[in-house]
């Protein structure tokens, strides 16, 4: 069979690779900065490319030594860039970024491609407050062209500037790269039936690094992807087309055919029959295929899909044997640095939540557990493998999680959707229109609540209590601690409708936990602290620095507990025997909590001094989380300046 060169030109046959340099494979983090000679000539793409192609696979090691130097300094995602080494500098060296447009998918995989664009020294910031960020971010560098943070949308970015681009009439390339996980969202898929409608000129890289698509990965299919990605395959098969189109039926014969034998070869007719054109799978660690493909394809015309595999954790032999442990790490320790006694906290509100939905499935029969892939970060591990009958994880498909619950809650199931709040917001319409409409049993455990530090602003759960409390007939609690969690979710459970319990990241504050299934009374707030002239109303677990505020300013405090429906009664109350009403919430002021009690003010004319605390109308940048708080004023120190500054204000 004949082949082609690299630039598309007939030649001799090829010959399969056969032997080539393999990655070398690190089993330390190292704690100082490796020596990287290549690296340090290559920290642009102008760099990168001014090298020989023979050099670039041991830069493509002392790439991966930086970045497993890098990230254990300042802890954050590592197995994913670990598996794209390869094709990043592949991908940087065969394009002309930033002109060409390369957009990153969800972006726990552009830690690589920081570093080759001009960030390897703010590497050691990363995640840090004013630091680089820990996703591509537009305002960050001109080669990230688009910021990202939840999956799936890269195809849509990059078919966006491909059309944009020939508007324009510029000749710039899109390239979005996507992984197998992120190509499960429905978002994904209505870009690639979108591109070829439009006939974009754009190219989608699969980095499948689960292997959940195929395994037909190896010398045939590398040997195969260089010639199907060719000018001259595509040239022969354009006049092919031109030639047989004269004849009846002859054209629609041959692309049958044509697509049948590839179809037998290689797992890409999903993706030929939505009109891509479909190249692969390949080795995404073999570096001069990767090259020579990309190559090929980038001259090629029209929507261009490229399948490479990957392995996740790439070279780092802890992360290559457990790539779910090792999909993030926090920073290395000193080694001479001695222990500090750890604070005592109490468990991770996650985990009451994975105690309570076993629990919970003990007692009713009808419970069933619904994720969209975050078994490990929602904790619903035990539950999985104690009740795999009723637990379902959807993959990233948080729309099709809401209406698959509706649907099983049609039938009498009681459906426990656990999800991210952020992510909870890419199915805000499901929640409206599938759940709420019909007042079905739903229970959504909202985990991430809040401010959650060093991720920032695009997996901050800012928005939950706004954007809930709008919905006729939700019920929105708010727990200040491990045991009102528990509590809540089986108020929750019990609910005749959709209910909601939002909770933050992290530990609560070590509360004793009730093993009891016992619900509360349904939108009743609890006094904490008797207190005169200021009552301060916690939503969450802000309750803990209200209750060290109020020993100083000797005020009122009451846990709210419920957001939807409100404590009325006990508002007014509160209204009527003190001089300043403070609301506490770990959410954006505008439309939450704290507007709740403003509009039952307004509505009963209570004319009251009303301070309202929280998240304010600006996106919070990524820090430490108790940077975060103090910034926003939501810490002790500035929860009390600001009822301090307020009360100088009324004179009182």
């Amino acid at each position: 069979m004949g082949s082609f060169s690299s630039d598309g030109v007939n030649c001799h046959d090829f010959e399969p690779i056969t032997t080539r340099l393999m990655p070398t494979t690190f089993q330390e983090i190292p704690r100082e900065r490796p020596v990287t000679p290549l690296l340090d000539r290559a920290d642009t793409p102008d760099g990168l490319r001014r090298l020989a192609e023979a050099d670039l696979e041991t830069l493509a090691d002392e790439l991966r030594q930086e970045l497993l130097y890098s990230v254990g300094q300042t802890g954050g995602h590592f197995g994913a860039g670990l598996g794209v080494i390869e094709l990043t500098i592949a991908l940087h060296y065969v394009f002309d970024t930033p002109d060409d447009r390369l957009v990153w998918d969800v972006g726990h995989q552009a830690y690589p491609h920081k570093i080759l664009t001009g960030r390897r020294q703010q590497m050691l910031s990363l995640r840090q407050k004013d630091g680089l960020a820990a996703f591509p971010r537009r305002a960050e560098s001109v080669y990230d062209t688009f910021g990202v943070g939840h999956s799936s949308t890269s195809i849509s970015a990059a078919l966006g500037m491909a059309i944009a681009a020939r508007q324009q009439g510029e000749e710039r390339k899109s390239i979005a790269v996507i992984g197998d996980g992120a190509l499960t969202a429905g978002m994904a898929f209505e870009a690639l039936n979108h591109a070829p409608e439009v006939d974009a000129d754009m190219l989608v890289i699969l980095n499948d690094n689960d292997m959940s698509i195929s395994r037909n990965v190896g010398g045939l299919s590398n040997y195969l992807a260089k010639i199907l990605s060719s000018r001259t395959y595509a040239s022969m098969r354009e006049g092919s087309k031109k030639v047989l189109s004269r004849l009846p039926g002859a054209w629609e014969i041959a692309r049958r055919t044509e697509e049948y034998a590839k179809g037998m070869l290689v797992p890409g007719t999903l993706f030929e029959e939505l009109g891509w054109n479909y190249i692969g799978p390949i080795d995404g660690h073999d570096l001069p295929t990767l090259i020579a493909t990309l190559r090929n394809m980038r001259d090629l015309k029209g929507p261009q899909f490229l399948h490479v595999v990957t392995k996740k954790g790439k070279g780092f032999a802890p992360a290559e044997v457990d790539p779910i442990v090792y999909h993030a790490i926090t920073k290395l320790e000193p080694v001479d640095q001695p222990v500090a006694p750890k604070a005592v906290s109490g468990p991770k509100y996650s985990s009451v939540f994975g105690q309570w939905l076993c629990d919970m499935a003990d007692a009713d029969p009808r419970l069933v557990g619904i994720t969209p892939a975050m078994k490990e970060g929602s904790d619903l591990v035990a539950f999985s493998e104690r009740y795999p009958e009723r637990y379902f994880d959807v993959a990233i498909a948080e729309q099709h999680a809401v209406t698959f619950a509706a649907g099983m809650a049609c039938e009498g199931s009681k459906p426990v959707v656990a999800i991210y709040s952020t992510f909870l917001q890419r199915a805000y319409d499901q929640l409206i229109h599938d759940v709420a409409v019909q007042n079905l049993d739903v229970l959504f455990a909202i985990d991430r609540a809040g401010l959650v530090g060093e991720d920032g602003p695009t997996h901050a759960g800012s928005f939950d209590l706004s954007y809930l409390r709008c919905i006729p007939g939700m019920l929105v609690m708010t727990p200040s601690d491990e045991n009102e969690l528990r509590a809540m979710l089986t108020t929750g459970h019990h609910f005749d409708g959709p209910a909601a319990v939002r909770y933050p990241r992290g530990t609560g504050p070590n509360a004793p936990i009730s093993t009891e299934l016992l619900p509360i009374e349904i939108g009743k707030g609890v006094v904490r602290r008797q207190g005169s002239k200021v009552a301060l109303l916690a939503f969450g677990v802000q309750l803990a620095e209200a209750l060290q505020v109020a020993e100083t300013l000797d005020a009122t405090v009451v846990d709210m507990r419920f957001v939807k429906p409100l404590d009325e009664a006990l508002v007014l109350e509160l209204a009527a025997s003190h001089e300043l009403l403070v609301t506490i919430e770990e959410n954006a002021i505008m439309g939450g909590a704290g507007s709740a009690v403003g509009e039952l003010l307004a509505r009963e004319a209570v004319l009251k001094s009303l301070l309202q605390l929280g998240l304010p109308d600006t996106y919070v940048e990524h820090a430490k989380p108790a940077q975060m708080l103090a910034e926003c004023g939501l810490d002790a120190a500035g929860i009390e300046a600001s009822i301090r500054a307020r009360l100088a204000k009324l004179g009182l």
